[in-house]
């Protein structure tokens, strides 16, 4: 059995979410492209339903890769302790001391991972400096640039 992925509820549901959206409209749209393009004729030279049947070819790999990844992901709720401290699905308000700016991070599971979206896997530098740290905690995050120091604010 593979390794277990790690996702929080959030997390869980939008992949639930898409795979849905894939399964149901999005194939239909894309076997309705099919239909469209071998009505044109000649399939050799049929630029559209070569471009349909790749675009078919991606979305069953999405497909397979989405429910593999349902079958092994394992939903982490954050534990009610009462104390903020991060786990997997915090929100973060961190203070980042050496820019003097405020900024909230996400902790999630690898596969939801998205740093343009300031959500950071816990496995990663700044996922695992953060987990299980609370508010007034000072982390050290080794980054490519050098390492970054940041005061935790807030856990929610």
């Amino acid at each position: 059995m593979p390794n277990e992925i790690l996702l929080s509820s959030s997390g869980h549901q939008k992949l639930v979410k898409e795979l849905e959206e894939l399964k149901g409209p999005v194939r239909a749209q894309i076997a309705e492209a099919i239909r469209d393009a071998k009505s044109h004729g000649d399939l050799r030279e049929n630029a559209a339903y070569h471009e349909a049947k790749l675009n078919q070819t991606r979305l069953e790999s999405r497909i397979a890769d989405l429910e593999k990844v349902l079958q092994f992901a394992k939903v982490i709720e954050r534990p009610d302790t009462g104390e903020a401290i991060a786990h997997l699905g915090s929100k973060v308000k961190l203070f980042d001391v050496a820019w003097q700016e405020e900024m909230t991070v996400t902790l999630v599971g690898s596969y939801e991972a998205d740093p343009t979206q300031e959500m950071f896997s816990i496995t990663s530098p700044m996922g695992s400096a953060l987990l299980g740290k609370g508010v007034g905690d000072e982390v050290e995050v080794e980054a490519p640039a050098g390492k970054q120091h940041y005061k935790i604010l807030a856990v929610d």
